[in-house]
């Protein structure tokens, strides 16, 4: 019976180094971290620092799309003037970007 199919001996048990078992793991968790943890860790560390260092008289962008200026600034709330007399507030965190002085009276 040999002939049709051929036999399938077991291998031999404790073969290799158990080191070269875990490098597979060991170099994916490197690449996610320079390919994807990195990143977004640095990103984060900008947008603190872009929103701890907000003033009033800044003209920002909001995540959601509203451009403003800031009138004032409280720990947690920002107030934003998004045209003459309409003052909006909003979360700090929300705010997506500082943009440069003009903006906001070029875009009225």
């Amino acid at each position: 019976m040999d002939f049709f199919i051929s036999p399938a001996y077991a291998a031999p048990a404790g073969g290799g180094d158990p080191f070269m078992a875990f490098l597979p793991l060991v170099i994916i968790f490197v690449l996610f971290y320079f390919l994807l943890i990195r990143p977004q860790m640095k990103r984060q560390k900008e947008h603190r620092q872009m929103v701890e260092s907000l003033s009033t008289d800044d003209e920002i962008v909001t995540a959601g799309g509203v451009l403003g200026r800031v009138t004032e600034v409280g720990e947690q709330f920002v107030t934003v003037e998004v045209a003459d007399g309409i003052r909006l507030k909003v979360q700090r965190h929300t705010i997506g970007a500082v943009m440069p002085k003009g903006t906001f009276r070029s875009a009225s």
